[in-house]
């Protein structure tokens, strides 16, 4: 069965209090302009039944609950008024309510994932793919009601505003005031991006797998870290090591590969900047590189977690400070994307064997917790990608509903994905693609 959405109404949420002049033009920081996609984008789902009169009176109560918070996060009110800057304009957050033709354990029994785009209004573009977001919503959110009650709240917003609490340092901690950066940022996602078939899955790893692979990976280790790798990073390395066999696989000999890990500088910031409360992209992108010496390399995945440890533990806090440096930072940021792109490893035999993945991780940030009026979430997703996209090979990270695994969305070339779901010692780790139901209902 497909799945229909039918858009039944479309408005704009404006703040409750109108913005002050002086906070009328929101400025971007330099880190905003290294995002390849310009929104982010989540769906929570929530199986909790109602009627309509029921649903009607809670999507009032949070439109009003958006109204008011709007007056403190009043960027999400405005308009992209140009890629340095937004206009807060209070004009309002997009809200749609659609009508979705199945019942939410329908779709969540064995969800397709490319039709999750249906519940979310904007398109999955690149930046740099993009021909213009002048007057665009920074903030884009859409209600989906489901026959039987369900509902499914999809958030898009600008990417480079993402939030926890009001404060808005990032421009005066990293100012800028002139588009080198996002131009050379576009030249470099530029080369990388690329049309093709693509496929999504999802691969959700128990806690227990993680401890066992985290056990072997500690016991192989010359020196024992005093801080053991996270579950993340065990993974993260995972992962990437049968990207790298999938390639082999694809390609006949093992090809250079970078890592692209995307890293939150909150946690690694001096605390009297109050970075956690701070809107603004506090990212950065640490390309991590794995050359094979022979055909017969083994992809050892104590190596790979050893490199990626260690790499993740050189963004500190000196870091930061340099990169809050006019030049120092300049020099770090353009040798950063000279890596992304692929031209600065030794050996380099060109972008065509080149390798890339790119990694995102949502773990510890809570995205169970919203409770919107209709209880917390059940399933937290974000969404599958068509075939056709202009893309890189990725992969997101996701927290299970209970902290109990990691949901892993996957996104390769078909050729790629084809090695992966086949990888019978990946299987023994890892659940391809299980309903969410059964996942949230118990406990991995």
């Amino acid at each position: 069965m497909e799945v229909k959405v039918e858009i039944i109404s479309r408005e704009d949420i404006r703040p409750s209090s109108p913005t002050p002049s002086h906070l009328r033009t929101f400025k971007h920081s330099l880190l905003d302009q290294f995002v390849p996609f310009p929104h982010a984008r989540i769906i929570l789902f929530y199986t909790t039944s109602q009627n309509l009169s029921e649903f009607s009176k809670r999507l009032e109560l949070f439109k009003q609950s958006l109204s008011e918070i709007l007056t403190q996060f009043y960027p999400f009110a405005g308009k992209i008024k140009d890629d340095l800057s937004i206009d807060c304009n209070d004009e309002g957050a997009n809200l749609v309510v659609a009508k979705v033709n199945c019942p939410i354990s329908k779709l969540l029994k064995k969800p397709d994932l490319n039709s999750l785009n249906k519940f979310i209004q904007t398109k999955t573009t690149p930046y740099f793919e993009e021909e213009t977001m002048i007057g665009a919503h920074v903030i884009n959110i859409q209600v989906n009601v489901f026959d039987c009650g369900g509902i499914a709240i999809g958030f898009s917003f600008l990417h480079r505003i993402i939030l926890t609490e009001p404060n808005f340092a990032t421009n005066s901690l990293f100012p800028t005031s002139t588009l080198h950066f996002r131009d050379l940022s576009r030249k470099t996602w530029g080369s990388i991006f690329r049309k093709g078939k693509w496929v999504t899955r999802r691969f959700v790893f128990k806690n227990s797998a993680i401890a066992t692979l985290k056990a072997q990976v500690v016991a192989k280790l010359k020196n024992h870290p005093n801080t053991p790798p996270t579950r993340v990073q065990i993974v993260s390395a995972l992962l990437w090591r049968y990207f790298m066999a999938a390639s082999k696989d694809q390609f006949g000999t093992q090809r250079p590969s970078i890592l692209i890990n995307t890293l939150n500088l909150r946690r690694r910031m001096e605390e009297s900047l109050h970075p956690e409360n701070s809107i603004g992209n506090f990212l950065w992108l640490t390309p991590l590189e794995h050359m094979s010496n022979s055909k017969d390399d083994e992809l050892r995945l104590d190596e790979l977690v050893s490199k990626l440890k260690k790499s993740i533990e050189q963004v500190d806090k000196d870091l930061v400070a340099r990169l809050q440096s006019d030049e120092e930072g300049s020099s770090i940021i353009e040798n950063a994307l000279r890596k992304i792109s692929g031209e600065t490893w030794s050996n380099n035999k060109g972008d065509e064997a080149l390798e890339r993945l790119g990694i995102t991780s949502w773990c510890n940030f809570g995205v169970y917790d919203f409770d919107f009026g209709w209880g917390k979430p059940m399933w937290v997703s974000t969404i599958g990608f068509e075939s056709n996209s202009v893309l890189m090979n990725m992969l997101i990270l996701i927290d299970t509903k209970f902290k109990d695994g990691i949901e892993a969305w996957v996104t390769l070339d078909e050729e790629k994905m084809k090695h992966l779901v086949s990888n019978t010692e990946l299987l023994t780790y890892a659940t391809l693609d299980p309903s969410p139901l059964a996942v949230s209902n118990s406990r991995l």
